[in-house]
């Protein structure tokens, strides 16, 4: 156990840390990860209103419940060993004043791989194209902006990627000498899907998040995951935080497992909430993402997403995903872009948003939960060593597999 000295900075990440429920509490069909001491290795766990409930012994991993034919109905009538009470396994998670004897919270996915698509929120993308491509000059933004009205209307949520309208659209800005691979894949017919970890290696609520110490300009990005089963069923969802360098990804999209796969940098949870009657795609199609930012120096930030704007239906992305030519056996975890980027001026005017050691994150939505983490720099974070192989032994060895 750590004997550091509690300081106001932890003690604002822990008060920060409950609720980490739904607003309906237990209602919904909630799965989670908690590591477990005395097995040396994580189990799956029902999150219920009697307690955290261990159903290893039916679930080896959360990849097998996933998999089920109705995960909902499975963890249902799963049983098990109850670990106790929820917010004592989650004032147990924060690694700085953590009981290593005791449960704590992990990211609530295992072998799935972990996927992000990017800028599939055409409605803030275009502005920001506009305003840049502008260069500073009132006079030319409204020029452009005028010719994208006049193409698609004054509402930009009507503009479906791939569309006649997109398509004629692209081709304006290919005149005007706006045009970038941004757009191509913002409003054109192909998805950005990209690889944002390696299975096992996100981090859930209460763990610190990483920022690659090389960057000096970075944000958060709030997002919804989709859990999606080897067939490609969307099985679930919960939230994520695609934690970005801007700075780096800016110098070249080359550049972009450099910008976004760093140690702790990819951070899902609190809870997976599985689809079921309570809680459907629909839902999920209309929740609303929302984002807190709390610093040490007394800065506040705040946002939001929505889903109804997005520009692909999650479904769509994930048969840019998962198809003919893509196939993921263990199934996949997918994160769907966000509208929201930070420019509020932090330090100075004109210098906009960039994280510092110590502030504290929070991802939430109604049907979802609250994710919470803390930044510091990636290299000084809990450094990821349990992957798939450290899995599989510590199951064996307790008769699991």
């Amino acid at each position: 156990m750590s004997t550091a000295a509690e300081t106001p900075a932890m003690t604002d990440f822990r008060n920060a840390l409950a609720p980490a429920l739904p607003q309906d509490g237990t209602a919904g069909v909630l799965a989670g990860r908690v590591w477990r001491p005395d097995r040396q290795g994580p189990s799956v766990a029902a999150i219920r209103a009697e307690g955290v409930v261990d159903i290893t012994a039916a679930f080896p991993t959360l990849r097998d419940l996933c998999e089920q034919p109705d995960p909902a109905a499975a963890l249902g009538a799963a049983g098990g060993e109850n670990l106790g009470e929820l917010d004592a396994i989650l004032a147990n998670t924060p690694p700085d004043r953590r009981d290593d004897g005791k449960p704590w919270l992990l990211a609530p996915i295992d072998l799935h791989a972990v996927k992000a698509s990017g800028v599939t929120f055409a409605i803030s993308m275009l502005e920001r194209v506009i305003e840049e491509r502008a260069r500073g000059n009132p006079a030319a933004a409204a020029a452009l902006r005028g010719e994208v009205q006049r193409l698609i209307g004054d509402d930009l949520r009507r503009l479906k990627p791939g569309s006649p309208e997109a398509m004629a659209l692209k081709q304006v800005l290919m005149d005007q000498s706006a045009w970038s691979q941004y757009l191509e894949v913002g409003i054109g017919p192909d998805a950005e899907i990209f690889t944002k970890c390696q299975p096992m290696a996100a981090v859930g609520t209460g763990m610190d998040a990483g920022v690659n110490p090389m960057s000096r300009w970075n944000n958060p990005e709030p997002e919804l995951v989709l859990v999606v089963a080897s067939d490609g069923r969307i099985v679930g969802a919960t939230l994520g935080n695609d934690v970005n360098l801007r700075d780096v990804e800016g110098r070249s999209a080359l550049l972009l497992s450099k910008a976004k796969d760093n140690n702790a940098s990819t951070c899902v949870g609190p809870f997976i909430r599985f689809l079921d009657a309570a809680f459907t795609l629909d839902d999920v199609r209309a929740t609303v993402v929302s984002l807190s930012v709390q610093g040490v120096d007394g800065f506040r930030l705040q946002g939001s997403s929505s889903m109804a704007h997005i520009s692909r239906d999650p479904a769509d992305l994930v048969a840019q995903m998962l198809n003919a030519n893509h196939a993921f056996p263990d199934g996949a975890v997918l994160f769907c872009g966000t509208m929201f980027a930070p420019v509020d001026d932090r330090d100075a005017p004109g210098k906009g948003f960039t994280h510092k050691t110590g502030d504290i994150v929070t991802i939430s939505a109604l049907g979802l939960g609250r994710l919470v983490n803390r930044i510091r720099p990636s290299n000084a974070c809990e450094r990821w060593r349990f992957g798939t192989g450290a899995l599989m032994r510590n199951l064996a060895r307790r008769g699991l597999l």
